[in-house]
């Protein structure tokens, strides 16, 4: 468990998020190691909630009639 491996986590989570949470936007993804005997990682995310729906937003029932312009 070393900075690569954080940076790593980190990188995943980001990408991950971005991927499948078009609700947000990520300012911050912190990885610390709080038990490195037992290989444990505690993982804190700040984000910001969008006001706005996007069209991958799969909330019934906007997603029937709301964010559907291509």
């Amino acid at each position: 468990m070393d900075e690569g491996l954080k940076s790593e986590i980190i990188n995943a989570i980001k990408f991950s998020l971005l991927q499948n949470e078009p609700r947000i936007t990520v300012i911050n993804v912190v990885v610390d190691y709080t038990d490195v005997r037992e290989g444990l990682a505690e993982v804190t995310i700040t984000y910001k909630y969008n006001q706005t729906n996007t069209r991958h937003n799969y909330v019934f029932p906007f997603h029937l009639n709301e964010g559907t312009n291509l």
